[in-house]
């Protein structure tokens, strides 16, 4: 495979305004995050997702990635967080103060860490749910047929108990749910792990693939390799701030990258994964 290159109403509402004219999917602009009033753990984070690219965010545990994905979604309140500065921005609207259900219905879809599928569902079943915000049926089931496209996998698989399906079938299952909502954006957040190697390449190609396909996404994880191998634009988030950026295939080669995080620098090393605490022996960029 080829590499890859390239404003508010009230409280928890989406305001209803004439459509703005964007190339950008998804933008967060100094992002400032506190748990339970006191813990700071997003400080000043900014990027952008260009409408029909792939970015993604790479960071050791705690450096800050569920955090960001939970202020894009609208689900901080759930873990007692708060946004105290910046913004977020979805196809030009404002939804930094916006609910959950709004977010979705803006065109946002998720992918959580973990897959969290309804293990006693169907896997038809577990699709379907997908896509309960919408009340076009004719389009929903174009979007269930083009998944059964995505995953052939999973068409023989349709009617068994989700619970019971492989750590990789699961997380197709996920990937599929969250497409059936036919989002202008997608958040996936550690989509290979726990996954074997020969998995995680399926994976990664059926991101591009609906990536080609028109859906912008923003790609969460510890796996450098796999990530800037198809991004167009990368992040680095450490301790809640962004260190360095740039196209996928610069930070591949980066010096810095490949020894911090790639294992060039240190046996034993190869994702972020391993990565969870370590000394630097110079600074970003120096």
């Amino acid at each position: 495979m080829s590499r890859r290159n390239g404003c508010t109403g009230g409280e928890g509402t989406l305001t209803t305004q004439a459509e703005p004219r964007t190339d950008t999917a998804l933008a967060v602009s100094n992002l400032e995050v506190v748990y339970n009033e006191v813990i700071l753990v997003l400080r000043g984070v900014s990027i952008a997702v260009p409408r029909g690219q792939i970015v993604t965010l790479l960071g050791a545990n705690g450096a800050g990635k569920t955090t960001l994905l939970r202020a894009v979604t609208g689900l901080l309140d759930l873990h007692r967080g708060r946004i105290t500065k910046g913004s977020v921005t979805i196809a030009g609207r404002d939804t930094t103060r916006a609910d959950a259900a709004s977010i979705v219905r803006a065109g946002v879809a998720q992918v959580m860490e973990g897959r969290r599928i309804f293990a006693e569902l169907t896997v038809d079943e577990n699709l379907r749910t997908g896509a309960y915000t919408r009340t076009d049926k004719a389009g929903v089931q174009e979007s269930y047929d083009r998944v059964m496209e995505l995953f052939p996998a999973l068409q023989s698989r349709r009617r068994d108990t989700a619970g019971y399906l492989s750590g990789g079938e699961q997380q197709m299952v996920a990937i599929g749910r969250a497409l059936m909502a036919e989002p202008k954006i997608l958040l996936l957040d550690e989509p290979s792990l726990g996954l074997a190697p020969l998995v995680v390449e399926q994976i990664r190609d059926i991101i591009v693939q609906v990536n080609e396909q028109g859906t912008s996404v923003l790609l969460v994880e510890q796996n450098a390799t796999m990530a800037l191998s198809i991004a167009h634009h990368g992040y680095v988030l450490e301790h809640g701030r962004i260190v360095k950026d740039g196209p996928g295939h610069a930070l591949l080669e980066d010096k810095d990258i490949r020894e911090f995080y790639l294992g060039m620098g240190e046996v034993g090393r190869r994702s972020f994964r391993d990565v969870k605490t370590y000394r630097r022996k110079k600074t970003w960029g120096s």
